[in-house]
């Protein structure tokens, strides 16, 4: 059955996640403080005000971190293994609110239903897996040269995480992020995006609900909401070890630089300017679902969309007439109405920068093959729906180059040997995901080796857009080097600590010193 926004629902959403008209946007967890301005979210569904958050005030924020400062010290000594069965309660919790808790992601954000459904399932996986690896922080132990020694590596909680997210995943992100640091032993402060507060509301009291349950103090799971002069509080306070920060490329840059002054840690996941190669030896089918979902899914505003389609000349035509051919049956609308594969984009300024997009490609030399357009009438008052657009343009051209954060797709040729293909897909300052369409084994290959896709994530006969829990997220380049999610990417909320144990009644120095008394 699809879904609506009718203002039942809608109200009926945020009364299961205790969202009322006007919210306190500062919270340790049960306590909660509200002297700040109101933020007011607004939804690119309908353009309807949906619910206040009040922005973080300096003085609050303060108190936040003080907090926070005073609960690390009773959760860094709790066993992993006891911290991991906190995170399995929140994740029970995340499984009863899914359905609400996905339509408001889809409500407040403008994605799928199902989208926001899948981001929350996103949230249940990243806690499975937390839970398992609260029992597997393993270090190691190694040979001493020195006789009657022992030597091994362990890693300790780090102390306070800030946590910077973006308005496309509002609640994934920060789950990726939590999730792994509360089992490392940490305690973290969230900053969601001022475009998408009510979402982090939601989250913080779900959060706080398990946490007051299992006895533990005010501080763990902490939320401050503001714009970037908030998120700035955190970056430069020599109190928080580690700043992870979702967004743009130039955020990111900023960020960098404001932490690094202090030597502190940032963990950053910034712009995607992804490709897909189509070789010759491709399949059309695959191709077709793979590159359209990747560049249309969230309106184009994952940071692993698809962005650009370098397909070999020989079968340039025949792929780009399919591709053109799908965009025709796509429906946009109501991104509740399950029917509907594209909804809005996040908010009005999001729309000028699409269409400055297409106004930039013509102007460079481009050819529009998909006209784009901003839809209006009935079901798109808010005006931020817009028609997904196919470009034929060169991979040097300026716009090709920048991240637009919309449903634009480039079309590219190439020629010759699948090494060409690879060279245009590097040649951008953004390195996240890629992805290679062929069957030939050795073109798969030569894309996944050192000389091939210099992208943290590098696909083989599936698009660039999503990522699975287990493998760690992120980017090399512009994108800023960071991984979260899976793997190992544990550690970087950890410090690490190697030590030696001497358990002889003699004191042997290394490198066969002698420093006799």
């Amino acid at each position: 059955m699809a879904q609506t926004t009718d203002n039942a629902a809608i109200a009926e959403t945020l009364k299961a996640l205790e969202i009322t008209s006007e919210n306190a946007g500062t919270s340790t967890g049960l306590q909660t403080s509200n002297s700040g301005k109101l933020i007011t979210s607004v939804s690119p569904v309908d353009g309807k005000n949906i619910a206040s958050v009040t922005q973080t005030t300096p003085e609050e924020y303060e108190q936040v971190v003080q907090t926070a400062a005073e609960a690390f010290k009773v959760w860094r000594v709790m066993p992993a293994p006891q911290r991991g069965e906190v995170v399995r309660q929140f994740n029970e919790e995340l499984r009863r609110l899914k359905e609400p808790l996905g339509k408001l992601v889809s409500y407040e954000m403008g994605k799928s239903y199902q989208e926001g459904l899948g981001e929350v399932q996103e949230m249940i996986d990243i806690c499975d897996f937390a839970v398992g690896l609260s029992r597997q922080l393993h270090g190691l132990t190694m040979h001493s040269e020195r006789p009657g020694h022992r030597m091994y590596e362990q890693y300790h909680p780090l102390g306070i995480v800030g946590i910077i997210s973006a308005f496309n995943f509002p609640v994934a992100v920060w789950s990726w992020n939590t999730a792994l640091a509360w089992v490392c032993g940490d305690v973290c402060i969230w900053k969601p995006s001022e475009k998408t507060p009510l979402t982090g509301i939601a989250c913080q009291k779900i959060a706080a609900r398990v946490f007051a349950n299992n006895n533990l103090p005010e501080g763990i799971s902490c939320l401050i909401n503001g714009d970037y002069t908030v998120g700035e509080l955190m970056t430069k306070d020599e109190r928080v070890p580690l700043v992870s920060a979702t967004g743009s490329t130039r955020m990111g840059k900023q960020v960098a630089q404001t932490v690094g002054a202090r030597l502190g840690k940032s963990l950053l996941e910034l712009g995607g300017n992804n490709a897909i190669i189509v070789t010759p030896d491709s399949d059309l089918k695959m191709t077709v679902i793979g590159a359209v979902f990747g560049a249309v899914g969230t309106a184009g505003q994952r940071c692993t969309s698809t962005r650009r389609l370098i397909i070999h000349e020989s079968i340039y035509d025949k792929v780009k007439n399919a591709i053109v051919d799908a965009y025709g049956q796509l429906r946009i609308g109501n991104p509740l109405d399950e029917n509907n594969h594209v909804g809005p984009v996040i908010d009005k300024n999001a729309v000028k920068n699409y269409q400055n997009a297409l106004t930039k490609v013509v102007e460079e030399g481009g050819k529009i093959l998909v006209e784009g357009g901003v839809l209006e009438g009935e079901g798109y008052e808010s005006g931020c729906y817009v028609k997904p657009a196919i470009a034929e343009a060169e991979n040097h051209y300026e716009i090709v180059q920048h991240e637009t954060f919309a449903p634009v797709l480039y079309l590219m040729k190439y020629s010759g040997e699948v090494e060409n293909a690879i060279e245009l897909q590097n040649g951008v300052r953004q390195g996240l995901s890629s992805a290679i369409m062929t069957n030939n084994l050795r073109e798969a290959e030569r894309f996944l080796s050192v000389a091939g896709s210099d992208c943290g994530i590098a696909n083989v006969n599936i698009g660039t857009s999503g990522a699975e829990i287990g493998g760690a997220f992120g980017g090399e380049k512009e994108t800023g080097g960071g991984r979260e999610s899976g793997s190992d990417a544990w550690k970087v909320y950890m410090r690490r600590q190697t030590n030696t144990i001497n358990y002889t009644t003699e004191l042997p120095l290394a490198q066969g010193i002698k420093f006799d008394l």
